[in-house]
């Protein structure tokens, strides 16, 4: 009995002690006022949307949309070549075999360069000779620069034949010529110099029947030598002709 008073005592005091916290907690709290409320007096800008808003706003950046890109011819050829790969190597995988392709495709790709390049260079060089020498037939005066060292001892009968039997006839209007330079040389019509153009054994000529018939055999010589064009039997049948006659006459003479 005595217990159960303690307690309800206990509970009464407590309930007591609560009742008057909340009372000084009210009465401390400062009361909310109009004072308190911060107003923006700001003036405010509406702001509004431009009806073709959407057109400026086309670039990648807006575009949240993922698409798939079309494939092209050449996708569509790699992608052959990969699937044809796979099944003659048996690749794990399209990826592999996509892999195989492009690493395939660049190599060739340097070959094929590298071809090109060799294709211009060896055309550059050939044009490089013409313009030293002034035709790639030209390049034979380096092979015969013995005949030409020579002259007075060369049996140009016996080259011209062997020319002949080869089908070489730029070759024979050459040894022609030569032989032409031997004849007047020896019939001392002219002084015999490797270094010496046409115009300096036009020059020594005292004739003029004899500058006429060489200035002819001498445009034809440079015409056929030199000439960018493909030598017919009926042009060196002519040229033959007359420098086998001029030849002749000046060994008559």
């Amino acid at each position: 009995m005595n217990r159960l008073l303690l307690i309800l005592f206990f509970l009464f005091c407590s309930n007591v002690g609560a009742m008057d916290t909340l009372a000084v907690a009210k009465k401390e709290k400062a009361p909310f006022t109009q004072d308190h409320i911060q107003l923006d007096s700001s003036r405010m800008e509406i702001r509004t949307f431009a009806k073709n808003f959407k057109k400026k706003y086309t670039d990648d950046a807006f575009k949240y949309e993922f698409k798939t890109p079309e494939k092209n011819a050449w996708d569509r050829f790699k992608e052959w070549l990969a699937a044809f790969f796979k099944n003659l190597f048996h690749f794990s995988s399209n990826a592999t075999a996509l892999g195989f392709v492009g690493a395939l495709l660049k190599i060739l790709a340097v070959l094929i360069l590298i071809f090109v390049v060799y294709l211009i260079t060896n055309a550059l060089l050939n044009k490089e000779g013409q313009w030293i020498f002034g035709r790639n037939s030209d390049k034979k005066r380096i092979d015969h620069s013995e005949i030409e060292k020579n002259l007075h001892r060369i049996d140009f009968e016996k080259l011209i034949q062997g020319t002949l039997e080869t089908g070489e006839m730029r070759l024979s209007i050459r040894y022609y010529y030569l032989w032409l330079l031997k004849s007047m040389a020896e019939k001392n019509w002219i002084v015999w110099d490797i270094e010496k153009t046409n115009s300096d054994y036009l020059y020594e000529l005292k004739n003029q029947s004899q500058k006429d018939e060489f200035a002819y055999l001498s445009y034809l010589y440079n015409y056929i030598w030199y000439g960018e064009f493909d030598l017919d039997e009926g042009t060196f049948a002519k040229a033959k002709t007359a420098f086998e006659k001029t030849i002749k006459s000046i060994g008559n003479e």
